[in-house]
């Protein structure tokens, strides 16, 4: 047993997986979330016997971390279709992934999406990625992803109506400005991986971290105003002193006295209907390529995984990236554009609950998917963790964790 107080601030993720390799080596952490559950921003909240995730999230089956750290069998994963279905008013048709679905190789052809060039090129680009090392990946050069795509010699086509709304929908910004190396990283896990959720939302993925805990104490609705050396300041007033602490929470909001700048961040609008059935009926994400379109991106949650309803009734997830600060009346507005999409009244949709996420992803301007151990010292006995270190993801969170529980360890290894 090592008798060192050690802190973490921050019981999502990275600060789920840095207690657990911390008493991995015998330590006794504390976690100090000021929120009343772990997960951070993986969160899932029961409305009228609906399982509503705050804001549509995937675990992607390929992640290193996640095959590292997660029981994919206990969770129950549920898997959604490779590709996507493409709306417009009056206007529907598909993308398949002809490596992973041969029998769809001449629907895809025959697809809207793009030209024949463009799936040729698709396909290449598939089958290079599939087989690309991360660690190539994230060494390569950088550019936007829009640049990216173009100097790859896709078409103006198949950008807007597939790779715009399809990753708008995954880095929660509308000019395709995240890295290249992002791109390349996520393309590749989808490439090789399955897009999941687990069967009861995706909070039981911090649940089955933190079930991972035997010697970790979390304190509830403890909020941090700030750290000095290894003191901690509580809202409250109280002070702890620590030996060792981990921040696994933005760090702009406890570090006073270090200039880090502007917290940088994309936000998301999601919103979660009620309908007698799927009008999509399969497991796949829906785009929206239409810029004057607030949706982006929709999918029924229960053609993926049934448990998500109580009664049988099926649950709409819409994600909305543009800024909707100003706009009135938001609800009716994407129920009539869902009615425009569908042929379906907007009556029909019902309403549940709207999260407006401003703080839904970091937005990292130095992509990378490693970084020493001595990077996420602050200074001496204070570290960081999470995803804004590395990439907005996941599997970004969990190396970040482990990184800054190795580095705090390795400091007392002689």
């Amino acid at each position: 047993m090592n008798t060192r107080n050690v802190y973490i601030i921050g019981a999502g993720v990275s600060g789920l997986v840095a207690a657990i390799e911390l008493e991995k080596a015998g330590y006794y952490p504390v976690i100090l979330e000021a929120g009343d559950k772990i997960g951070g921003r993986i969160q899932t909240e029961e409305v009228e016997g609906f399982k509503l995730d705050q804001g549509f999230q995937v675990l992607l089956t390929a992640y290193p971390e996640a095959q590292h750290y997660l029981d994919f069998e206990a969770l129950s994963l549920k898997i959604f279709q490779p590709g996507a279905v493409i709306f417009k008013p009056g206007d529907i048709f598909s993308v398949y992934d002809p490596l992973r679905k041969p029998l769809k190789m001449i629907p895809m052809v025959f697809s809207k999406v793009g030209t024949v060039l463009d799936k040729v090129r698709m396909y290449q680009l598939t089958k290079t990625l599939s087989v690309k090392r991360d660690e190539d990946i994230f060494s390569s050069t950088d550019m936007t992803t829009l640049e990216y795509l173009k100097k790859k010699g896709f078409s103006g086509k198949i950008i807007k109506n597939f790779f715009k709304p399809f990753f708008k929908g995954i880095f929660l910004e509308e000019e395709l400005k995240t890295s290249s190396r992002m791109f390349e990283f996520i393309f590749k896990m989808f490439a090789i991986g399955n897009a999941s959720i687990p069967e009861k939302g995706m909070q039981e993925i911090p649940r089955q971290l933190f079930s991972k805990l035997h010697n970790t104490k979390i304190q509830y609705n403890t909020h941090v105003d700030h750290i000095e050396n290894t003191r901690i300041y509580l809202d409250s007033g109280d002070v702890i002193t620590a030996d060792d602490i981990i921040v696994a929470t933005s760090p702009e909001t406890v570090f006073n006295q270090l200039d880090l700048g502007p917290p940088a961040y994309h936000a998301v609008t999601n919103l979660y209907f009620s309908t007698e059935q799927s009008f999509v009926a399969k497991p796949v994400i829906s785009l929206v390529p239409d810029e004057q379109f607030l949706v982006n991106n929709f999918v029924f949650l229960t053609d993926v995984s049934k448990s998500y309803s109580a009664d049988g009734r099926a649950l709409l997830s819409v994600s909305v990236i543009k800024d909707v600060s100003a706009v009135e009346n938001l609800e009716k507005l994407v129920a009539l554009e869902l009615e425009a999409l569908s042929g379906i009244r907007s009556a029909y949709f019902r309403h549940l609950k709207t999260y407006h996420i401003p703080k839904a992803l970091p937005a990292v301007r130095d992509t990378k998917n490693w970084l020493p151990v001595q990077h996420t010292k602050v200074y001496d006995h204070v570290y960081l963790a999470g995803d804004h270190m590395l990439n907005g993801s996941l599997n970004a969170a969990m190396t970040s964790g482990r990184k800054a529980a190795e580095a705090l360890i390795g400091a007392y290894v002689v």
